[in-house]
């Protein structure tokens, strides 16, 4: 413990220590001193021992203070003079730590191994032992392995390089109208909407009306487009209205042109900017139908579809599949030559609006010899394979091969000229052809076989057509199902 320090009393009335003397005479200077001066600070006395005095201390001193004074000192090493009512107390002399030693780590001899050349020898044919275990274990192939690197051998997978996914939206990134961030969600969409609206087999609930006189209606309606000099989209969406009207409610023979007539009217009101007057429907169709009629008949289709005219048709994906399709203007000409042939023949409406579009780039590809046929930027975009598209178009080069000798030849003129790019006179794909010609001849087979079979029958026979197999075959009454398919369901060839 520090030892305590004691302060000299001094008594009253004594000199303190140090101090000076004062003169005799000070009845003058006392009676100019201040009341409440410090007397203290007068003292100006020397230090204990006759050294330096240090420096004083004149904040007030308590008890506290001096504990705080001697406290400091004590951690500073430095000797404090204390001046307690002008006197000087003695220095304290700091008490020192004694100075730890420092414990010094003695560094630990370094072993020094000596190698000698067998043992060097030794060391690598070891390092290079377990180098040929791990190559070894790397090349070893098991039973598995084995088995599907011969599979892809076989199957040609393992030579056949990986084919790049073309982005065919990064020339419209800064086209606003082209909604580059949105286009896969639409098309999603399309996809899903196009079977809420598909047009089933209605053919069977009409009475008066067959499948060539639909032909006959599409053809003209084609030719009407192209006077008015419309929009694709209105001819599309024209064939789609009349179809889905045709579905839901029966229609006579007189007022199936008059159907197509408001059909067309009404996709006109949709898609143009500056749709046809109801007079000019009625001038083409040869007045064949009055102004009022043709009012009457658009306020009945709208109200059997609902006013639902937002559908998808063969031609919103067609836009699509040949932009992912390598684009050109004959490529281009192709495809909708196609398609209109599709629309045309009642056979196609069993087939989904993006399955005839994939199908159409998929046939006018192999028609133009543009190979591959078929890639994986086309499969990614029109979510089918080759394989589901193949029968879909071998029947639409069938339609091709037989539109320069069809009695119908509204869209074969259309293709045939300069501004289409003659596509129309291209020959057809022999490859789909082929396959095509061969149902053909094994249709006619099967209609012979039939045809046999009713001579030896006392049942009458009639030539219906079946939906399912798109052929026409014999048939007696009492049997009317189809010979190949067994199918019931069946019509009248008119």
């Amino acid at each position: 413990m520090a030892s305590r320090i004691v302060l000299q009393q001094q008594n009253r009335g004594e000199a303190v220590p140090g101090a000076l003397k004062q003169k005799k005479n000070v009845a003058a200077e006392g009676r100019n001193r201040k009341a409440l001066g410090d007397i203290g600070n007068v003292a100006t006395g020397r230090g204990v021992e006759g050294k330096k005095p240090l420096p004083q201390v004149s904040h007030p001193l308590t008890r506290s203070f001096c504990a705080q004074l001697l406290a400091a000192a004590e951690n500073e090493k430095k000797p404090v003079a204390v001046i307690v009512k002008g006197a000087n107390v003695a220095k304290v002399p700091a008490v020192r730590k004694p100075a730890q030693k420092k414990a010094t780590v003695k560094p630990k001899p370094e072993e020094i191994i000596e190698i000698s050349p067998d043992t060097q020898e030794k060391l690598k044919e070891k390092m290079q032992r377990k180098k040929a275990d791990k190559d070894s274990l790397k090349q070893k192939a098991t039973l598995t392995s084995t088995l599907t690197a011969r599979s892809k051998a076989a199957c040609g997978l393992s030579k056949k390089p990986k084919e790049q996914i073309v982005d065919i939206d990064a020339a419209d990134v800064n086209n606003e109208l082209a909604v580059v961030e949105y286009v896969e969600d639409i098309y999603s969409f399309y996809k899903l909407a196009e079977n809420e609206t598909r047009v089933h087999d209605y053919m069977d609930s009409q009475p008066e009306i067959n499948d060539r006189m639909r032909a006959v209606l599409i053809d003209w309606l084609v030719e009407v487009h192209q006077k008015f000099e419309l929009n694709p989209e209105t001819l599309y969406l024209t064939i789609n209205i009349v179809d889905r009207y045709l579905a839901v409610k029966s229609t006579s023979r007189r007022d199936l042109q008059l159907v197509g007539v408001s059909a067309m009217l009404i996709a006109s009101k949709y898609e143009e900017i500056w749709a046809p007057e109801v007079n000019d429907f009625v001038c083409i169709s040869d007045k064949s139908y009055t102004h009022d009629q043709v009012l009457t008949m658009e306020k009945e289709i709208l109200g059997q579809l609902e006013w639902y005219l937002t559908v998808p048709t063969p031609y919103v994906f067609l836009a699509r599949f040949i932009k992912a399709s390598p684009p050109d203007s004959e490529t281009e000409n192709m495809v909708y030559f196609l398609a209109e042939l599709g629309l045309m023949n009642y056979p196609t409406i069993i087939y989904c609006p993006s399955m005839i579009a994939a199908s159409a780039v998929y046939a006018a590809r192999h028609t133009l010899n543009r190979t591959p046929f078929w890639n994986e930027t086309l499969k990614l975009h029109t979510g089918f394979s080759e394989s589901q598209l193949i029968e879909c178009a071998r029947l639409l080069v069938s339609y091709q091969s037989a539109a320069a000798t069809h009695k119908l030849k509204v869209i074969y003129k259309k293709y045939s000229s300069p501004e289409r790019g003659v596509v129309a006179l291209l020959t057809p794909a022999k490859s789909l052809l082929a396959a095509s010609s061969l149902r053909v001849s094994s249709e006619q087979a099967d209609l012979g076989k039939s045809t046999e079979a009713a001579a030896t029958s006392s049942s009458p026979m009639v030539v219906v057509g079946c939906q399912r197999c798109h052929m026409y075959v014999m048939v007696t009454e009492a049997d009317p199902r189809c010979p190949q398919c067994k199918n019931t369901t069946t019509r009248k060839m008119t």
